[in-house]
């Protein structure tokens, strides 16, 4: 390939010289003007001059030839200049291929596989100090020590599964919310031990609020994560009854910042976000490197969730790890999005409640999400601005998936719209409908299931929620976990649809 490549542009070459060489040999032959007589033309002013007299009609006919002349070497230019970028186009595309096949090739000396037990101890590709609002970056090697470098996988299940990076897969970064809390080493500690590839996942810990303690938590890590500092640390004028909700204000002004950090200054075509109080399950990076081509793939998807709000112990299916729902409710807490995504959002971020703001028709514009069975974070920080909203009730007994699900080997399509919708509401529907009563009544059903429950309005939703133990909150209109109005979940080990009837359209933003 590479002598055929060689043999072309001497080609190209040769041929643009013998052109210059057969342009000058036509110039030199050439009659000089005023002169044409001495070769058996007609001299200026005389009887067979180039026009009908002499004189200034001569001297008109004299700037014609002039310009006709100048025509013609400006189009011998033209072919030249075209010739000249034919060669270097050849040229430049042999050297783009060389470059590619000397990169494969050293690819594939260089990089050893890389196994979640055992990950590599490097930065990846990013090495940068934000701080003031500047910007450095350098490429740096990873320490050989440091605080998860020595973490084990204690996982017998996934010990043999590997990445291996090349050019032609993701780079999927990690943005990390920190800001006061110590405890965001859980957190780290974690995501180091499970990820595959410092160069496929860079972990970028982005901190407000100023707090030295963390700061020099996160400082620990050296090179195996990124550290950026939210420079504004003022506080922010709001309503005085707004006052209470300072935090909220600040979340969203460090979103904000952080998100446009990692998409216009480190350049990088998707993120996942996770706060400093979340634990992430082994199959983490797994569950979002399979999912990625999905959301790409599907217009009517914004983002990938790790959380299932209804991940409760009691609520899901401990032998199905691998399931996985569309929802129409924006689960927040481990998730993933595309620029593209964040070029839509970003005009428009709210300055406080950014997750509600979310949920909002106006946002969301019919979308769903990617949400798992089985939760892939756990939240472990009830100190918050929050103040342990839904913690002690709710987010304390999540579920966190233990057991390694080989997604990527798997065929996710079944997840795009056109294919999820026909077998989702088929399943749901043609459930046998049961009445409350039958559910809390043992022995009242026979059979695994499933089971529906249909409710009719949002009083009956919220009791039939409270009953069964799910969370009974709307935002505009959608319950939690919640697509095309149905929540699925298991009760007493019967998968059970809290559906509204057949038929449904849109969600009622009044149910808030």
């Amino acid at each position: 390939m590479v002598r055929k490549k060689g043999s072309l542009i001497l080609c190209s070459a040769f041929l643009f010289v013998a052109w210059n060489a057969l342009l000058l040999l036509y110039l030199w032959g050439r009659p000089p003007i005023g002169r044409l007589g001495e070769l058996g033309g007609a001299e200026p002013g005389g009887k067979e001059a180039w026009g009908a007299g002499g004189g200034k009609s001569g001297r008109v006919n004299l700037a014609g030839e002039l310009i006709r002349v100048a025509e013609e070497v400006e189009e011998q230019f033209e072919t030249q200049k075209k010739l000249l970028e034919q060669i270097e186009r050849q040229r430049t595309g042999w050297a783009r291929q060389r470059a590619v096949e000397r990169r494969e090739s050293d690819d594939v000396n260089r990089v050893k596989d890389v196994t979640i037990q055992q990950p590599p101890r490097t930065s990846g590709p990013i090495r940068t100090n934000v701080a003031d609002g500047e910007q450095k970056r350098s490429l740096q090697p990873g320490p050989t020590s440091g605080p998860g470098a020595d973490l084990q996988d204690s996982q017998g299940s996934i010990r043999d599964h590997k990445v291996t990076p090349s050019s032609l897969e993701p780079v999927i970064p990690i943005l990390v919310i920190a800001c006061d809390r110590v405890t965001v080493k859980r957190s780290l500690d974690r995501l180091i031990q499970y990820r595959p590839s410092p160069e496929l996942h860079p972990i970028i810990v982005s901190q407000d609020c100023g707090h030295a303690e963390t700061a020099r938590v996160i400082g620990s890590y050296g090179a195996q994560v990124t550290h950026i500092r939210q420079p504004d640390l003022a506080d922010i004028r709001v309503r005085p009854e707004h006052r209470k909700f300072q935090g909220y204000y600040k979340i969203a002004r460090h979103y904000r910042w952080a998100l446009n950090q990692v998409f216009h200054t480190f350049s990088q075509p998707t993120v996942v976000i996770v706060e400093d109080d979340l634990e992430v399950a082994p199959d983490f990076f797994e569950y979002f490197r399979a999912l990625y081509p999905i959301l790409n793939a599907d217009p009517t998807l914004w983002c990938v969730s790790a959380w299932n709000d209804n991940g409760r112990d009691a609520l899901v299916d401990p032998s199905r790890p691998e399931l996985l729902y569309r929802t129409d409710f924006f689960p927040g807490l481990g998730w993933m999005l595309l620029k593209e995504m964040w070029d839509e959002l970003e005009p428009k971020w709210p300055s406080a409640f950014w997750d509600d703001w979310m949920r909002q028709p106006e946002q969301r514009r019919n979308r769903s999400c990617i949400r798992p069975e089985i939760s892939r974070t756990i939240t472990f920080g009830r100190k918050g601005v929050s103040l342990g909203q839904f913690f002690d009730q709710y987010l304390r007994y999540i579920k966190l998936n233990t057991e390694f699900v080989p997604f990527i080997k798997q065929d996710l399509s079944y997840l795009l719209k056109e294919k999820y919708d026909e077998a989702f509401i088929k399943e749901v529907y043609s459930a046998a409908l049961v009445k409350m009563e039958q559910l809390q009544q043992t022995g009242a059903l026979s059979g695994p299931g499933p089971y529906r429950v249909q409710y009719s309005s949002r009083e009956s939703f919220k009791v039939f929620a409270r009953t069964l133990g799910v969370m009974d909150d709307l935002k505009s209109g959608v319950p939690r976990t919640g697509y095309r109005g149905v929540v699925s979940f298991l009760h007493r080990g019967r998968r059970v649809f809290l559906a509204p009837p057949e038929g449904w359209t849109q969600y009622n933003t009044s149910w808030s």
